[in-house]
């Protein structure tokens, strides 16, 4: 069985995804699942996202991307860290390997969460590959001395995000996250050079984005919504397995995890304290 981190009754989430606002998309709804309990939860990007635009970048782009991850912070009552690095140019050094350990370390998670390994962005797959390679050292006590080590290993999983092209991700642990959907919504909303501006541009539509703030946020929403519907349409079958046809059946938004094989295993007991709302 997984030692606790803490008091046996309160969890603590790390999430950690390669720009500011991957952790958004990938696990939002089950962020402001803990969230609302009253568990701790803490996001962290390993890039500042500073080439993450068509028309800005650098230091401007970095300022206004860490003001929109902390708005979306806001939203659900959280922490958001953004590492200060170059977007498109993380690599799995050791300098980064130890970014990861000390997070985790100062942190001391019940469960942390990361991309696939072979996710679609080079900045995604180092990301896994530096929480992967955490899973044991962060119990080392001669690696980073000076900042105390566990004495337990926390669970580790892979996120799916809404782009994901991953081949190997098979999640199986499902979350039913209709409760919290607007939560997750507006956190998405807060991310307005991504949704309104860089991806629409990127994907050829920015002549679609409509002009007011109001127009704006209803066609982001209208847009998150046709990508976030299908992963629950997708994984019907499992999720009438783990919740019940008749409730399994109706989940319109769900968020899922893929267990990774280096941290701690999760048994029975295990995943019914890691994720209570499961009961509910």
């Amino acid at each position: 069985m997984v030692e606790m981190s803490g008091k046996p009754d309160k969890l603590r989430l790390l999430v950690i995804g390669a720009h500011p606002d991957d952790c958004d998309v990938a696990a939002g709804g089950l962020a402001a699942l803990y969230a609302r309990d009253g568990h701790t939860v803490k996001f962290l990007s390993m890039t500042n996202g500073d080439t993450g635009h068509h028309e800005i970048g650098g230091g401007d782009l970095a300022r206004r991307r860490y003001a929109e991850t902390q708005a979306s912070a806001a939203v659900i009552g959280i922490d958001y860290d953004v590492h200060d690095h170059h977007c498109g140019a993380l690599m799995p050094s050791l300098e980064n390997r130890n970014v990861v350990l000390r997070a985790i370390r100062n942190f001391r998670p019940d469960l942390v969460l990361t991309h696939p390994p072979d996710d679609y962005h080079p900045d995604h797959r180092y990301t896994s590959v530096l929480v992967q390679d955490s899973a044991y050292l962060v119990m080392v006590p001669g690696n980073l001395a000076l900042t105390p080590h566990l004495t337990y290993n926390p669970v580790y999983g892979y996120m799916a995000g809404t782009v994901t092209v991953s081949r190997s991700f098979a999640p199986s642990i499902f979350f039913d996250v209709t409760p919290v959907i607007q939560k997750k919504l507006d956190m998405l909303c807060c991310h307005t050079s991504q949704w309104l501006e860089w991806i629409p541009y990127n994907q050829g539509r920015l002549d679609e984005v409509p002009e007011t703030p109001a127009e704006q946020r209803r066609w982001m929403i209208e847009w998150w919504d046709t990508r976030l519907k299908p992963f629950a349409e997708k994984h019907r079958a499992q999720l009438i397995e783990q919740f019940g046809p008749e409730r399994g059946s109706k989940i319109e938004y769900a968020e899922g995890i893929e267990v990774c094989p280096f941290g701690s295993q999760v048994t029975d007991a295990d995943r019914a304290r890691l994720f209570p709302f499961l009961k509910g």
